[in-house]
């Protein structure tokens, strides 16, 4: 392994410094300068920054989100987590996002006859519906925290009504989401995990009591689609499995909402010519979305576990080790986009990841891409003059980067 390969500081890449968080993209370049594979001694992982590696490589099966499928924790030199984390590895470990095939091809297939393209098209009138709504509360008090008023309650109502939560039920949601989504982060403290397991109890006891309601009196909701999902072989999901799957589509289906909402109306507020470009020709909007996505965003980085040697640049990787895909780096490299750190709204090729790749592409990106659509049009059209109220604070999160608060006038 050349000397290049492997660093144990770096000074401006550092995961838990707030200023490498608020703007990390000089030091991906930094990153993607160095070479093509880096090992990061203080989270014992491999960094892949290059757009052609992390793409290549998210559709690799030497590479996998988890390694249970064929090895125990001893055989691939592994510890087992704390005994008191149980609850969450159980709900965490029985979802697609981090399983393999044969279990993951079995349960996406069954998921996708429940998700089906007609099922997010229906939602389609009632998420311009709710956006339009959150929107003209915005307006009606002379703006506020566009986070808190319309980033997150549009992405949680919308799979909340999905999944067939009733709204009397809803609050709790975010707040589990956000605590369970705390162990994605790099090295959680005990804090972080101790808060993940009490949401992991606690959301996975409300799933077991509504799916036996549904059981009993199914609906055209989500939940009972799942129950009723089931192959030519008459495969079903299990009860952990649908509890399991209702967690990750609930977290991914607005985690991400949320903080690409945020990070792309700051971005647009950064850069006033794009956003100038943008309520002149909202038909710039689908393009803006892809567009800011790739720009900021919300997942920075992508685990996957070396289940066979690999080798990158002449540099191997062994089994047993863990690779981080730059999400953000991949999305800013000047070899895939032409001046990557500039925001461009008219931006044509534009194969950013951040839906990530292969058999783990999100399920949820069609749905995603409308309500991203819908509350930016809301916004341009009832709000034509938003602007930012208060320089914003950032979460201290790097994985999932996002915002505390997008205070705003209009």
């Amino acid at each position: 392994m050349a000397a290049f390969d492997r660093f144990d500081s770096f000074d401006r890449f550092d995961p838990w410094d707030p200023a490498f968080v608020a703007d990390p993209y000089p030091a991906f370049a930094e990153l993607r300068a160095r070479g093509r594979v880096l090992y990061y001694e203080p989270t014992d992982q491999w960094l892949v920054p290059h757009h052609a590696d992390v793409s290549a490589l998210l559709r690799d099966r030497r590479l996998g989100r988890t390694y249970q499928h064929r090895f125990t924790h001893e055989d691939f030199g592994r510890t087992a987590p704390p005994p008191e984390q149980e609850p969450f590895h159980t709900l965490n470990d029985h979802g697609m996002l981090d399983l393999e095939p044969p279990d993951h091809t079995r349960i996406r297939r069954l998921v996708s006859k429940a998700f089906t393209p007609r099922t997010v098209e229906r939602l389609r009138p009632y998420v311009h519906g709710l956006a339009d709504d959150l929107v003209a509360r915005l307006v009606a008090a002379g703006g506020g925290d566009l986070l808190r008023d319309v980033a997150e309650p549009l992405p949680v109502a919308v799979i909340a009504e999905m999944l067939g939560i009733p709204e009397s039920d809803r609050a709790p949601l975010r707040p589990w989401s956000a605590e369970i989504c705390g162990m994605y982060e790099l090295n959680p403290s005990e804090e972080t995990a101790a808060k993940a397991v009490r949401a992991s109890v606690e959301f996975s006891e409300y799933l077991r009591g509504l799916i036996a309601a549904r059981r009993k009196e199914p609906g055209e909701d989500l939940i009972s689609g799942l129950i009723a999902a089931h192959d030519e072989d008459d495969d079903r999901l299990t009860e952990q499995e649908m509890i399991s799957t209702c967690v990750l589509l609930l977290n991914a289906g607005h985690e991400a909402t949320v903080n690409a909402t945020t990070n792309g109306w700051l971005a647009l507020f950064r850069n006033p010519d794009q956003l100038a470009a943008l309520r002149a020709d909202h038909s710039l909007v689908p393009s803006a979305v892809e567009e800011l996505m790739r720009y900021d965003t919300p997942l920075q980085l992508f685990e996957r576990w070396v289940l066979d040697e690999i080798e990158i640049d002449g540099t191997t990787v062994p089994r047993g080790a863990e690779v981080a895909m730059l999400f953000g780096s991949a999305n800013h490299d000047p070899a895939v986009f032409a001046a990557p750190d500039r925001l461009d709204l008219t931006r044509a090729d534009n194969p950013h990841i951040s839906f990530s790749a292969g058999i783990h592409y999100c399920i949820g990106a069609p749905l995603a891409r409308i309500e991203l659509a819908a509350s930016m049009t809301s916004l341009l059209e009832q709000a034509p003059a938003l602007r930012l109220a208060a320089e914003p604070e950032r979460k201290p999160n790097f994985v999932m980067r996002g915002l505390t608060e997008l205070s705003v006038e209009v």
